[in-house]
Order: C-alpha cells, then sequence, then structure tokens
C-alpha cells in the first residue's frame, strides 16, 4: 500500500504542476489582451473631459471590492484577514507600493523632457533590471538561453517603441544637461524602481507566501492614498473640486475602468505565479496586441518594425519556457 502512495505522489505532483501550468498560460493570455486592448477602450469610452484622478481613483476602489469578492468566493477571506498584520501588510504591500507611486513620479518627469521614441525605449530596460533585481532578492538565476532570450526582448521591445515613437513628434528643445538630468536618468531611475517593485512582490507572493489578492488590496489602498493627498495641490484636484469627481462620466466610462482593474488583478496573479520577468513579456507581446487590433478595428497597418519585432517575440518567449536554469550538481 506504501509504495502504491508513493508511486501516486509523484503523478499527483506533476498533474498539479501542468494545471499551474496552463492557469499561468491562461493569466497570460488574459493579461496580454487586456494590456493590449486597453488603449483602443479607452480612448473609445473615455471622454476628454474625464478627470484623470478620478477614473484612476475609481479603478483602484473596483480592484479592492473585485478581489474581496474573489476571495470570499473562494472562502479564504475570513482566514486572510484573521492572519493580517499591519507589518506584514506594510512590508509585502506598502514598500512595492510607494516604490510605483515614486517611480510613476520619475517616469512624468523624463516624459516631459525627452522625445517619446527615446522615452519609449530607455523605458523597456525595466524588463532586464527586473531580471536582476529578481535574481539578487530571490537568487533566482536564468540559464545562458535565457538571458539570450531577454536580450531578444529587449529588442524586439524596442523595435516597437520605435514603430510607435516615429508616428509621434519627437522633441528637439532642451539642453543636454537637462535632457541627461531630468529625462534619460529619471526614466533609468524609474526602470530600476520597477524591477525593484517587481521582484518584491514575487518575493512576498513566493517565499511569504502572501496573497496576490491581499497584496491586490493593499497597494491598491495605499496607491489610492497618495493619490488622494496628491489632490491637494494637484490641476486634477482643482478640477474635482471645481466639477465634481465624475465630470465628463458616462455609464460607457466604467467598461475601461473596469477593465484596468481586472488588468491589475491580472497583474498581482501572473507575479505571484510566474514571476516579474515573465510578466515583461507578457506586457511586450501586448503591444503586438495593440498594433493587431488598430488594424482589424481601425484598418491602421502595423508598422515595419511591428512586423520584425513579432518573430523576436515569439523566439524569445519559446526559448525562455524552453530552457529554464537547471541547478548544477557543484551547487546542491
Amino acid at each position: 500500500m506504501a509504495s502504491l502512495a508513493a508511486r501516486k505522489r509523484p503523478k499527483d505532483a506533476a498533474t498539479s504542476a501542468d494545471q499551474m501550468s496552463r492557469r499561468i498560460l491562461l493569466y497570460s493570455i488574459l493579461l496580454a489582451l487586456q494590456y493590449g486592448a486597453q488603449p483602443l477602450i479607452s480612448k473609445r469610452f473615455t471622454r476628454r473631459e474625464v478627470i484623470v484622478t478620478s477614473s484612476v481613483l475609481t479603478c483602484e476602489i473596483v480592484k479592492v471590492i473585485c478581489a474581496l469578492i474573489i476571495m470570499a468566493k473562494e472562502g479564504s477571506l475570513k482566514k486572510t484577514f484573521s492572519e493580517w498584520t499591519v507589518a506584514g501588510a506594510l512590508t509585502a504591500s506598502g514598500l512595492p507600493a510607494i516604490i510605483y507611486a515614486l517611480q510613476n513620479s520619475l517616469l512624468q518627469i523624463a516624459y516631459k523632457n525627452l522625445d517619446s521614441l527615446t522615452f519609449s525605449m530607455l523605458n523597456q530596460t525595466k524588463i532586464l533590471f527586473t531580471a536582476v533585481c529578481t535574481y539578487l532578492l530571490l537568487r533566482q538565476r536564468q540559464s545562458i538561453q535565457q538571458i539570450g532570450a531577454l536580450f531578444l526582448l529587449i529588442v524586439a521591445a524596442v523595435l516597437l517603441s520605435i514603430g510607435e515613437g516615429s508616428s509621434k513628434g519627437s522633441r528637439d528643445d532642451g539642453s543636454p544637461d537637462q535632457i541627461l538630468f531630468h529625462g534619460i536618468i529619471p526614466v533609468l531611475a524609474a526602470s530600476v524602481l520597477s524591477g525593484l517593485a517587481s521582484a518584491l512582490c514575487q518575493w512576498a507572493s513566493q517565499v511569504k507566501k502572501h496573497s496576490s489578492y491581499l497584496m491586490t488590496v493593499e497597494m491598491s489602498i495605499v496607491g489610492s492614498l497618495f493619490l488622494f493627498a496628491s489632490t491637494y495641490k494637484s490641476p486634477d484636484g482643482e478640477a474635482i473640486r471645481h466639477h465634481g469627481f465624475f465630470y465628463g462620466w458616462t455609464l460607457l466610462t466604467m467598461i475601461p475602468v473596469l477593465l484596468n482593474a481586472l488588468g491589475g488583478i491580472l497583474v498581482g496573479l501572473v507575479t505571484s505565479r510566474a514571476g516579474g520577468v515573465r510578466k515583461g513579456f507578457v506586457i511586450v507581446s501586448a503591444l503586438i496586441v495593440t498594433a493587431l487590433l488598430q488594424f482589424i478595428f481601425e484598418g491602421k497597418p502595423p508598422s515595419v518594425y511591428c512586423i520584425v519585432a513579432l518573430p523576436l517575440v515569439v523566439s524569445s518567449i519559446s526559448m525562455y519556457q524552453k530552457y529554464p536554469y537547471r541547478v548544477k550538481e557543484k551547487e546542491l
């Protein structure tokens, strides 16, 4: 009987791993579709009069509600919050949320001082910094083939950025010092922070076993508090006080808000189960999804850069999946 049970265990473990792999694939596909469709849906259903802060805050509230509903449906809500502590929340979610807030501020500074092409290209370095931070925090090594896949992905991301940036105007104003200190350095610092926050989220979920849904709730609350505090002196805050929170909204405005909230939950699931590096693959893939959707619904053909980037993205994903790092005997 014991030998029979021992024989069943590896099979059960293999089945469980296969089911998890399928879930990760499903979450990744859904996230790529959400990221890819979000720009088109936001453009179609969000009027220009809508105050950005109001839509972002509403999205965070919706994320919290959806995460709580999912936890309640799974039956984990009561247990999760009975074990919840302030210290654990600040470590797992508070620090990444603060880092993301700082990252967004740096990106806003950089965007004002760089042309769109340079900004988009430098912003793709966050994929590499995510891999570095994941290694430093989690000792998650990459095989030679996976490192090659990462560079292929960065090349594809740069090509897609060129395709996007070439259709937008570039800024030629600004001194070299201003471009360096208020453009290039901020966007590179933001990329490092993005990699660090992504690795911290992965550490919290995989090492500390922090629920991805709970992290979504905590990070949304922390992010909302920061955003709400910023309305005290921001132009959006003035607009909300003058026109009202839902100025310019229609019922259709909720469609992109709900879709964005779903994307936030999917980001947590992909990061916690597959890691921040694979999330980078998903986001770059979403750029191709956007190009394809623009062609289908707006008749705008994909750029040459997008066509060249497509096989690079497919190849990089295939290489990264097929050649994982294997522990050598000397390391055991």
